[in-house]
């Protein structure tokens, strides 16, 4: 399969020949550097959770830079946890999911990736619309409205199309495709039954842990929080600063009205 990949890419001009087996070698060695990890820390308890530590961190470093929120992404800690922490307790204290590294780690592991899926893509649109419609910004200030309510009404919307794909998934589950919690399960147990009921659990969990990461997430670019090093002047608190900008812009225009020689 990575032969005829490469053979693709090289008949289509798709790019370098090398992209897939360089691809597929680092996954081969990847995978197996994790296998032998898993095998030893899922063997106790606090070395899963431990497992789970270091893939947390890693998520909020791969949203951070996703967002190319610079230092400022390190508050996306706050949306990761969130979603994480509405999921988890949830499955382990009603005992669905077994306290145990084996049951602990995968689940754990998906509810994540989503989160940081859903976080990454909520703070990237919110942080280009602020960059975009920074005028809208100051229009709404100059009304009235507060810096964060300003940047909630152009932020919303947007950054709640991070949502779409955990739902779509959701709706077209075992029409469109089998996702891998389900595969696993199927092929382990030889249960289609216990399978679907995985994989509603992990679906539902995701949903969840999706949504809180993404409410935070609006909340962190309407406080700016997370943001970009841009051009941009920073809002001030209030629509005084606006009027400040505004009184500024007159007084220019007026000093050249009154120069000599000058229309």
């Amino acid at each position: 399969m990575v032969t005829a990949s490469a053979a693709v890419y090289r008949i289509a001009s798709l790019g370098s020949t090398l992209i897939v087996p360089g691809a597929a070698v680092r996954a081969v060695v990847q995978l197996s550097l994790v296998a032998l990890v898993l095998a030893a820390a899922l063997r106790h308890l606090w070395s899963s959770f431990l497992v789970l530590g270091v893939m947390f961190a890693a998520a909020v470093f791969t949203a951070a830079r996703r967002a190319r929120a610079g230092r400022s992404g390190v508050w996306l800690t706050a949306a990761l946890a969130a979603g994480w922490a509405a999921v988890l307790p949830l499955m382990l204290g009603s005992g669905v999911v077994p306290l145990a590294g084996p049951a602990v780690v995968p689940v754990g592991g998906i509810v994540l990736g989503g989160a940081m899926t859903s976080t990454s893509l909520a703070a990237r649109r919110a942080l280009d619309t602020v960059h975009d419609r920074f005028g809208e910004i100051e229009a709404a200030m100059s009304l009235g409205f507060t810096d964060r309510q300003a940047r909630l009404e152009i932020i919303r919307t947007t950054a709640a199309d991070a949502l779409l794909p955990g739902v779509d998934q959701t709706r077209t589950v075992g029409l469109v495709t089998l996702p891998g919690a389900f595969v696993g399960v199927l092929i382990a147990s030889g249960s289609a039954g216990r399978a679907a009921a995985v994989q509603i659990l992990v679906l539902l969990g995701l949903l969840l842990a999706q949504a809180c990461a993404v409410a935070v997430t609006v909340e962190l670019v309407a406080h700016g929080r997370v943001h970009r090093r841009s051009r941009i002047p920073a809002i001030g608190n209030g629509h005084h600063t606006v009027a400040r900008r505004l009184s500024s812009v007159q007084k220019h225009l007026g000093k050249r009205g009154a120069a000599p020689g000058k229309p």
